[in-house]
């Protein structure tokens, strides 16, 4: 008898379809007429509610098919309730089919589709997966201009927010006389001068879950700061992409909510974030820096990633971040001593003689943006990690992961180098001597104050520092 696996998935998108027990019961019985079995470690069973628009959200497919191109695999056919199930993008259909063929001799099977074993019958399977395809972009479709419709009336168009809940059936929001008081407490502690990190360690010591019941983290305490509804208002990005809080494309509509908080406290938080952004940027820490003065601003010169803390010598020093994690090939390691000296030195003299270019931190020239290029950097990066999962599990060979790689990492660099040149700026001669004469006195405070009191006024004038080890130079980028 034929060895045989099975793969089941449910998506949210298709209600006439057989729950995953059904579906595995109708392969089973499929499988028993056609004396094949079907062993219970080749189930392959996806998470409710999988799209099956892209095979990479898919683990449990990656696994079955990384399992049957193994060269010890019995496997001889995968069989599926509906093509449908397999997937709905025909491209990636005819490229899986093809490479299970061609390498294992497998075929996929639909039990509830039968197809002749001909060219005819492979005709008809390709309009089969055509109409799924079809099926799938034209329900998306629908579904868009329904929510766009419900969002242009000022209804919510996604789950209620923490703060709120929306009642079955009524479409509307109402507030949470359990989580509005929370909301309220983010707010007043924010401006109180908490950040992210503390609010959410206070609210986790409390026990208080987020809405999905998970943890807080700094990036669910900014996801409630930032959000419009607690003044009345929807928020959605039509993109579906996650929400850039600064240079956001998600549109925003008076909704018909009671809000939680006032306008004056919301804009005051607004303000907050804003500052925090511009001193300490979107990823860093706003929280006090770990005793270096220069904490967060030296970057590595090789690869951009910032010098931390670490022990070492008398004081400590500065090392790259991702050479500690084995992701740069050059130490970076520098004593605070030294370092601190050369900084100093530098800018004393970069000041006194106005030797330097400014750059604006509000001020972007045309076709510059920061936040795009870290996001592209993101991008890859997932990408890598990505190419390293499927070369793991036996998906890509040893060839294929080391050209990826090869391209993913260069492409990577390349996008390093552009977000280490600042945009330059031109300003007027008198500027450039007030910012000297203002930017050499708190340069004067700084070495007399705490490393954290004078990180955060250095920070007012240096955007970033990028330090070169072989050299043992700096190059400091100010900005106003």
């Amino acid at each position: 008898m034929k060895i045989a696996a099975a793969y089941i998935r449910v998506s949210t998108d298709d209600q006439l379809e057989f729950s995953p027990d059904s579906q595995l019961e109708k392969i089973l019985d499929y499988a028993k007429h056609n004396d094949m079995i079907v062993p219970t470690e080749y189930v392959f069973r996806e998470k409710e509610g999988i799209s099956g628009r892209s095979a990479a959200k898919r683990p449990e497919f990656q696994r079955m098919i990384a399992t049957a191109r193994k060269k010890d695999s019995n496997i001889s056919t995968i069989l599926v309730w509906k093509f449908s199930r397999f997937a709905r993008n025909q491209e990636e259909s005819i490229v899986y089919k093809s490479l299970l063929k061609k390498e294992r001799n497998i075929s996929v099977v639909s039990v509830s589709e039968p197809i002749l074993d001909s060219d005819f019958g492979g005709l008809i399977e390709r309009i089969i997966e055509w109409m799924d395809g079809y099926y799938s972009t034209r329900l998306s479709g629908e579904v868009m201009r329904g929510m766009t419709e419900r969002f242009q009336r000022g209804k919510p168009v996604s789950a209620a927010p923490f703060g709120y809940v929306m009642p079955k059936g009524t479409g509307k929001l109402m507030i949470d006389p359990q989580a509005a008081p929370v909301v309220q407490y983010i707010f007043e502690r924010f401006l109180a001068g908490d950040g992210y990190k503390q609010i959410a360690l206070n609210l986790n010591a409390q026990g208080i879950k987020t809405r999905r019941g998970n943890l807080w983290e700094s990036r669910t305490i900014r996801y409630v700061i930032q959000n419009p509804v607690y003044i009345g208002k929807i928020r959605w990005n039509p993109t579906g992409k996650e929400i850039d809080y600064y240079k956001t494309k998600s549109k925003i509509v008076d909704g018909g909510q009671e809000p939680i908080m006032s306008e004056k406290q919301w804009q005051a938080a607004q303000n907050r974030v804003k500052t925090i952004s511009n001193l300490y940027g979107h990823y860093a820490h706003s929280s006090k820096p770990a005793g270096n003065l220069f904490c967060g601003l030296i970057k590595c010169s090789a690869c951009g990633a910032t010098m931390s803390p670490v022990s070492g010598g008398k004081k400590g020093g500065l090392q790259c971040t991702n050479y500690t994690h084995s992701r740069c090939v050059q130490s970076h390691y520098i004593s605070n001593d030294k370092i601190h000296k050369i900084i100093f030195s530098e800018i004393k003299y970069e000041l006194t003689h106005e030797a330097f270019s400014l750059q604006h931190k509000n001020i972007k020239p045309d076709g510059f943006d920061n936040s795009m290029i870290q996001s592209k950097i993101e991008q890859e990066q997932r990408k890598l990690n990505r190419v390293k999962a499927s070369y793991a599990a036996g998906i890509d060979t040893l060839k294929e992961y080391q050209e990826n790689k090869q391209k993913i990492t260069s492409e990577i660099k390349k996008l390093k180098a552009k977000l280490s040149i600042a945009p330059i700026i031109k300003i007027s001669e008198s500027q450039h001597k007030a910012f000297c004469k203002k930017a050499l006195k708190n340069l004067q405070q700084c070495e007399s104050l705490p490393p954290n009191e004078g990180n955060r006024i250095l920070r007012t004038f240096i955007d970033h520092i990028v330090f070169d080890r072989a050299s043992e130079s700096v190059q400091i980028f100010y900005s106003l």
